[in-house]
């Protein structure tokens, strides 16, 4: 709570987003996403017997660094959505600058460590929106598998009346009710490897409901895909060793895409040896 971004251009930016996932098929389809750029209007809906499937529509845009900023991949209706979208994301990018400050503080580190470390101005944005439609057999299926953000920073920004995000604590999945005009910081893997496992990526998954569709926005700041991402060396001691290997974000990504939804199994797979 507290973060700044008025809570009015929070609920536009909410509802003009439900407002295309209510568009007919065949638009929204013209929007259709690539396996080159995963960028556009995607959908994992289908329950296939004897199997928990992903029950989710969603629309995946690059926002930062600005040379990888398509607007026409970005959709012609609503007719505000383009405007609404960008202004959300300029403040958005603002506010993850200030938490990663917090953050670099906290661990020790000069203010700006993390956020340069991911590239400064090249620091990587996407905002992915995730619709989940009321789903007629809950027990057969999540919103979205289990598993950690890959990148550095999530802020979600959760459906104010339908709960479904829910988080492991030790072996409970824990619901996190939504409280209006807050926003959600989830740690990625990237800021795991960065401080030595002093913060810990958070295993999450999307739960869907019978009776009310939810419409959130997950909103990712990421290093730039070609630096190498290691723990602090500052954050490295005798009693504290590296506790993983140096890679870039686009290595990890690669490797997370190959391996699929694992909960946290990904990064705790590249710990070093001892």
């Amino acid at each position: 709570m507290n973060h700044g971004v008025s809570p009015e251009l929070l609920r536009q930016a909410r509802e003009v987003w439900r407002d295309f996932f209510h568009l007919p098929v065949d638009v929204k389809q013209e929007y259709a996403n690539t396996p080159k750029t995963y960028e556009g209007y995607g959908s994992r809906l289908g329950v296939q017997k004897g199997a928990i499937l992903d029950w989710s529509d969603y629309y995946y845009l690059h926002f930062l660094p600005n040379c990888v900023k398509d607007h026409k991949k970005w959709p012609a209706q609503p007719v505000s959505c383009k405007d609404e979208t960008e202004e959300y994301g300029k403040q958005l990018v603002n506010l993850s600058h200030k938490i990663m400050k917090v953050l670099s503080k906290n661990l020790g580190l000069r203010e700006e460590y993390m956020w340069e470390s991911f590239g400064g101005e090249d620091i990587g944005a996407t905002l992915r929106v995730n619709y989940y439609p009321k789903c007629p057999q809950p027990d057969l299926t999540l919103g979205l598998s289990s598993h950690s953000d890959p990148g550095g920073m999530t802020l979600l920004l959760p459906d104010e009346h339908v709960a479904g995000l829910q988080v492991r604590r030790g072996d409970k999945w824990i619901t996190i009710k939504p409280v209006p005009g807050t926003i959600i910081v989830n740690i990625g893997d990237q800021i795991e490897v960065l401080s030595n496992a002093i913060y810990k990526s958070v295993e999450h998954r999307v739960i869907v409901n019978s009776a009310k569709e939810r419409v959130s926005l997950a909103f990712f700041s990421n290093p730039k895909g070609s630096l190498v991402i290691k723990p602090a060396k500052e954050l490295v001691t005798p009693d504290r060793p590296a506790m993983y290997e140096p890679m870039t974000f686009d290595e990890y990504r690669l490797y997370m895409r190959r391996r699929g939804p694992l909960g946290k199994s990904q990064v705790e797979s590249l710990k070093s040896p001892r």
